[in-house]
């Protein structure tokens, strides 16, 4: 009798697990506002969601060839965003179903990890928040990896647990995730919910939309 193969279920962070575009747009108005400058657009701001902070306000800025500007902006961002988090109001909520998808696949014995261009710092505080240490394996993050649409954050992920790539599933709301799934051989699964529209999503290689958590279950679960 052969045993059924060990399945990986990775998760974003932003958009996906915790709707945090209020306080991402915030405080990159603060981070603009701070250096003299006219802030982006919220819908621009909610179009780098998912990329590493530097390549993300990099994109958003007018003036592409000033690294020093881009270090200050970085450091504004970064400071805005952990007084952001001090606020009594600070809030992160989980998406609807989150808790209980989460449960369902510990249940069934599917390990589980996150992949995120969120720091590990701004990670742990969202996983501290909402209690969800103990289902995750691994938590993969700039801070020890090339972002995203590079595989290794998925490769590190894989390693740790021993798992396939056949058998890996990247769930996400940007194509930035999208990519990275198809980059490291894995199941790109997109989420309606977060920040990048559907056809984006299918565009960037998705086999599969969720539009709600329990839809991944049968995916994932055979």
């Amino acid at each position: 009798m052969h045993s059924s193969p060990l399945k990986l279920v990775v998760f974003d962070c932003d958009g996906t697990l915790v709707d945090s575009q209020y306080n991402i747009t915030r405080c990159m108005e603060l981070a603009f506002n701070a250096c003299g400058l006219t802030p982006p657009d919220h819908q621009d701001v909610r179009g780098v969601i998912g990329l590493n902070l530097d390549r993300a306000i990099h994109q958003l800025m007018e003036e592409k060839n000033d690294p020093e500007l881009l270090d200050r902006l970085v450091g504004n961002y970064k400071a805005a965003f952990h007084d952001n988090r001090l606020q009594d109001d600070h809030e992160e909520p989980l998406f609807e179903g989150t808790l209980d998808v989460l449960e369902a696949l510990e249940k069934a014995g599917v390990l589980m990890a996150v992949a995120t261009g969120k720091s590990l710092r701004g990670l742990n505080a969202v996983i501290e928040m909402h209690g969800l240490q103990r289902y995750f394996t691994s938590l993969q993050t700039p801070d020890t990896n090339p972002g995203k649409p590079h595989p290794q954050m998925l490769e590190q992920a894989m390693a740790k647990v021993g798992a396939e790539a056949a058998d890996t599933y990247m769930i996400g709301d940007t194509s930035f995730d999208m990519m990275l799934a198809r980059n490291a051989g894995c199941h790109p699964v997109g989420v309606n919910w977060g920040y990048h529209e559907e056809d984006i999503l299918k565009a960037a290689g998705a086999s599969h939309i969720l539009s709600t958590y329990p839809e991944l279950l049968p995916l994932v679960i055979k």
